[in-house]
């Protein structure tokens, strides 16, 4: 694609353009922008490369060679990176007049590519930076067989159609607005609001039914507790510091040492375990531009987070419980789905590696006796202990990341943590750090991309909307309104003076439940005429039992 690029745009320098989950993309920077009509265009050149044949050739040269044979094609961004590599050497690959900085393993030749595609134009900062340039990216995949490609599109079109952005603008949940409030934080609307507090409503009272205890902690704390941690050390650049009356401060990117001073606040026993604090904590991180999406990946959002305080005995239990306790709520949410990954000691960390090792078994043990499939990420931890994530899969088959749970013995040590043991000595506690739902902002993002914003019952925002057919049925309206919502029920009344057809086709949009339709007849009869968004037209029927469909089969029951 790069040589198609420079093929067509001669003046276009290279950025970098890796592989990803989902295929690959390159990074340009160019007068001209690329438009998703030039599409095509590009394209024709690649199949004419790969038509070509053209024999892929590695070659291993010394870092001063690369730069001058870089610096001949004038493409400076990748005499920063050969600046950046490590070693005396550096790989490049060659396919007829085109070269290119790559590691690779490469195909034999550009005849291998069986079925590509591109797909989409972006923009992207140079490293995610907002003040390097913006270069333009654009966006591809590739599969061995067409089949697979056109499964892949299909898949595509039906993600473009769920996609939260689109759909929570859509159906009023929520906005972003860059220049007024800064990239990365979230605008709830009132039906975003609604379903964000049904949400946490839900998982707050699941907490306090398995022993959890409520806790806030602060916004911003002083410097010198994330100095204590770690996290200024091996977190700092992620976090917003500031200074006021000559003391710093950071706005908290987690919640754990807050849960931490709660925990230390007073003298604990060994009887007084495991210890469970929980909170819905708002945490702010300071996220490169380039990655921001969404809900998926913001600068401000609330955890369902909680810190497990236990002994060594009670370990594995209280990971067997979090494991529990999220497949319980995934399930109650709609998914069904999930895959289980283990992260072990990143290069940099803290603490003993005895604690590591015995950590790291612990979660393993714990998998096994569950039976549950997993596969280890080599170095991807948390600075301070080994973890288990837990990615559910959408109705697509996407994987999203939400719950963790994280053994930790650094930080009880870290900060003086002890509880008094049955023999009267002084013990360190172990602590897990642990999420169920993770960031709420995600799970609402990936919640709506699954149900494509069509929400079960229990989550609509809007359970039924009431649409009087003229003015005259406007009182009729509001009765049965309070009616519905003295059993419980979130209703709207559209009284709107717009036409019928009008108000259906609108509450269809915004995916609401159920509609309800009042007319003169309806009226006079006592009735109401019900459209269901699953099931179609309901036709007239008493109050009553309309509230009797409902308690059959669209309201969650709660365990």
């Amino acid at each position: 694609m790069a040589d198609a690029v420079k093929q067509l745009y001669p003046k276009a320098k290279l950025g970098i353009g890796p592989a990803i989950d989902d295929g690959f993309y390159y990074d340009f920077d160019m007068a001209e922008p690329i438009k998703p009509e030039d599409l095509p265009k590009i394209e024709e050149v690649m199949k004419k490369i790969i038509k070509e044949n053209r024999e892929f050739v590695r070659q291993e040269v010394s870092k001063k060679q690369a730069l001058s044979v870089f610096e001949k094609l004038g493409e400076n961004y990748k005499l920063e990176l050969i600046d950046r590599l490590k070693g005396p050497k550096v790989s490049v690959y060659r396919h007829g007049n085109f070269v290119d900085l790559c590691k690779g393993p490469h195909l034999k030749s550009t005849g291998e590519v069986k079925a590509f595609k591109l797909l989409s134009v972006a923009g992207a900062y140079w490293h995610g930076i907002e003040t390097n340039p913006m270069l333009q990216r654009i966006y591809g995949t590739a599969f061995e067989r067409k089949e697979d490609l056109q499964n892949f599109l299909k898949m595509t079109e039906e993600a473009k159609k769920r996609d939260h952005r689109t759909l929570g603008k859509k159906l009023k949940l929520f906005s972003f607005d860059s220049e007024m409030m800064g990239a990365g934080l979230v605008l709830y609307h009132p039906k975003g609001a609604v379903l964000r507090t049904i949400i946490e409503d839900y998982i707050r009272k699941e907490h306090i039914k398995r022993g959890y205890q409520l806790v806030i902690s602060p916004h911003i704390l002083k410097s010198n507790i994330w100095v204590r941690s770690g996290h200024y050390e091996y977190y700092k650049e992620n976090m917003y510091i500031f200074e006021i009356e000559g003391q710093e401060f950071a706005v908290k990117p987690m919640n754990c040492p807050g849960h931490i001073l709660v925990y230390r606040s007073t003298k604990r026993s060994y009887k007084d375990l495991p210890l469970r604090f929980f909170e819905l904590g708002s945490v702010y991180r300071h996220e490169k531009s380039g990655v921001l999406h969404g809900l998926l990946r913001v600068r401000g959002f609330t955890q369902d987070d909680a810190h497990i305080f236990c002994l060594r005995e009670q370990l594995e239990e209280e990971i067997a419980n979090v494991i529990d306790f999220t497949t319980e709520t995934l399930e109650v949410f709609g998914f069904r789905e999930y895959v289980v990954e283990l992260s072990t000691r990143p290069k940099k960390s803290i603490g003993a590696d005895k604690d590591w090792e015995e950590a790291t078994t612990a979660l393993q043990n714990v998998l096994k006796a569950k039976k549950i499939p997993y596969k280890i990420n080599e170095g991807d931890g948390a600075f301070y202990g080994p973890k288990i994530d837990i990615k559910l899969k959408d109705a697509l088959g996407r994987q999203w990341q939400c719950a963790t749970v994280q053994c930790d013995f650094a930080l009880p040590e870290r900060f003086g943590l002890r509880y008094t043991g049955k023999d009267g000595n002084e013990r360190k506690p172990i602590m897990l750090h642990r999420v169920i739902l993770g960031s709420i902002e995600r799970f609402i993002g990936a919640l709506t991309e699954h149900y494509g914003g069509d929400f079960p019952f229990w989550l609509a925002p809007v359970q039924a909307c009431i649409i009087p057919i003229t003015t005259k049925e406007n009182d009729y309206a509001e009765k049965i309104r309070a009616v519905l919502e003295k059993n419980g029920l979130r209703v709207i009344v559209n009284i709107r003076n717009e036409k019928m057809q009008k108000k259906i086709r609108e509450g269809e949009i915004e995916k609401i439940p159920y509609l309800i339709i009042i007319g003169e007849r309806e009226e006079k009869e006592g009735r109401v005429s019900v459209r269901s968004r699953s099931a179609g037209n309901l036709g007239g029927m008493g109050v009553k039992d309309f509230l009797n469909i409902i308690e059959g089969g669209a309201i969650r029951k709660s365990s």
